[in-house]
């Protein structure tokens, strides 16, 4: 029995029914066969270093191993196995009762335009979308199974493999590029090795998705959802999660796609809820590196591949291998607080800042809302009671953000502070904290009229403050401006509150 039969019976309309057009999709292990509303996937009957599909029976295995790893995230995708069967009178049929001569994934089709590499490229990633991304990857990961593995082990077999790579690649990428991707690389896991290890431990080594870039995620019922996970290489698939979140992150950055970015990074720590990832920022440079230094090596190989070779790719390669090494080398990180009563536009101004603050994707936005939200256990939008917002509540929200920055700061990453901070004491524990972190704090205090903030919080819908009018009269009535801050007029266009932070910020 021939492959070339199969593939054959898969892409003819007759196969799938009347009148129905047939596409089809190749790479290097796969074929998929796009008939109607259905897809068919097949492994090719190949061996590789890091894969084995020589037999039926193991292509029958990872089709089910691709199964078990996609439901779970994408149910409307995923059907189930279909055999192609050989009847009596030798013919071959779709999930039919005779002899199994192949094994078929049956997947639900869906539009190529809803593809998350589809609305990059039509700048279709709005904010909100990138966030619901960072939501869908943070619970893709609570549900991923735990690995007794060494993050550490992982991550050093990766460095390696590269390396091996880029040994027959310095004469395309440079050889002065390779050697400082393999010095930073090498010092990154030398100062990281205790931590990596210790992730393990902690649980954040997990069997993950391990190829988790735009176009592996698609929009579907307005929701992006997680596909085509990494299936024939187990080793490949456990990984660090913030490793397997680095992929998308590097792939939107690559994309110049840097308010997307830091949105992901942000949504997915805010519903992660994981104080280690706080600590485990300080990898983040490490992982974004490698990811794009497998990217670099992905498309020298592509280039190869072509007869005559690929300037383009050539180009994109060098391209990629650049980005790893500005992950690679991250400034030092910078402390940003933005103060000011309900209705200044404080948070608005953090989203629009904050993918500028480096090192890479931005910096974490700490919201004192969120906060709050978080310790009482609730969904962001829903409404606390009035006990909520008592002065020891509020020490405790306070307390808990200082508490993030630090963790955060020591992981060498910015941070960008967004709360009312309308007493002097709280002021006084963000300078004191810059203080023993050695860096400048820059405050900046936004200011409207009464008038201005009062309209504002009145017509704020699917947010996570809970001011009011009443609570905006007593801001005013007994907060404290912070005129040692630099001073920003809030009631501006939103542009022009933007620049002047900027310039306060020099970014």
């Amino acid at each position: 029995m021939s492959f070339e039969e199969i593939a054959e019976f898969l892409s003819a309309p007759d196969t799938h029914g009347p009148g129905v057009e047939v596409e089809t999709v190749r790479t290097h292990t796969a074929i998929v066969f796009l008939a109607g509303d259905t897809a068919y996937k097949v492994k090719r009957p190949i061996t590789y270093d890091y894969l084995d599909f020589s037999t039926l029976e193991k292509r029958e295995a990872i089709l089910r191993r691709e199964l078990e790893l996609n439901k779970p995230a994408a149910p409307q995708i995923y059907l189930g196995l279909v055999p192609v069967t050989r009847q009596s009178d030798g013919g071959l049929k779709l999930d039919g009762d005779g002899e199994v001569v192949e094994w078929c994934l049956q997947m639900r089709r869906f539009p190529a335009e809803a593809e998350l590499t589809a609305l990059a490229a039509r700048h279709a990633i709005s904010r909100s979308l990138a966030e619901e991304i960072g939501h869908s990857i943070a619970d893709y990961h609570a549900r991923a199974e735990i690995a007794s593995a060494d993050g550490l082990e992982l991550v050093t077999e990766i460095a390696s493999e590269l390396d091996n790579a880029f040994a027959g690649m310095a004469d395309v990428l440079g050889p002065a590029r390779v050697e400082a991707f393999h010095s930073s690389v090498a010092a990154q896991i030398g100062a990281n090795a205790a931590l990596l290890t210790g992730r393990g431990r902690a649980g954040h080594v997990r069997r993950g998705h391990g190829d988790l870039h735009l176009g592996n995620l698609v929009l579907l019922d307005g929701r992006p959802v997680p596909f085509d996970a990494l299936e024939f290489n187990e080793r490949l698939g456990t990984l660090d999660v913030l490793y397997d979140l680095a992929f998308i992150i590097m792939d939107l950055l690559h994309r110049g796609l840097s308010e997307a970015a830091n949105a992901v990074l942000n949504a997915y720590l805010n519903r992660a809820r994981q104080p280690d990832h706080l600590d485990g920022l300080v990898l983040l440079p490490l992982f974004l590196g490698l990811r794009a230094g497998i990217r670099a090596m992905v498309k020298v190989q592509t280039a190869q591949l072509k007869e005559g070779g690929s300037d383009a790719d050539v180009e994109a390669a060098r391209a990629y291998l650049d980005h790893a090494l500005g992950y690679l080398a991250p400034p030092a990180p910078r402390l940003v607080a933005i103060g000011g009563f309900s209705g200044t536009g404080k948070t608005s101004l953090a989203r629009q800042l904050a993918p500028l603050i480096a090192p890479a994707p931005g910096a974490i936005h700490l919201r004192s809302d969120l906060e709050r939200k978080a310790m009482f256990g609730v969904d962001p939008l829903s409404r606390l009671p009035q006990s909520a917002y008592s002065a020891a509540a509020g020490k405790r929200v306070y307390s808990r953000l200082l508490d993030q920055a630090v963790r955060v700061l020591e992981a060498g990453h910015s941070v960008i502070i967004d709360a009312v901070f309308a007493r002097p004491e709280e002021r006084q524990g963000l300078a004191e904290l810059a203080q023993r972190q050695g860096l400048k704090l820059t405050g900046l205090w936004l200011h409207a009229d009464l008038a201005t903030l009062m309209s504002r919080v009145s017509s704020r819908r699917g947010d996570a403050s809970d001011a009011d009018e009443t609570v905006v009269r007593k801001q005013v009535e007994t907060g404290k401006v912070a005129a040692d801050w630099v001073q920003i007029e809030a009631g501006a266009e939103r542009q022009a509150v933007a620049q002047r932070a900027r310039a306060a910020l020099r970014i």
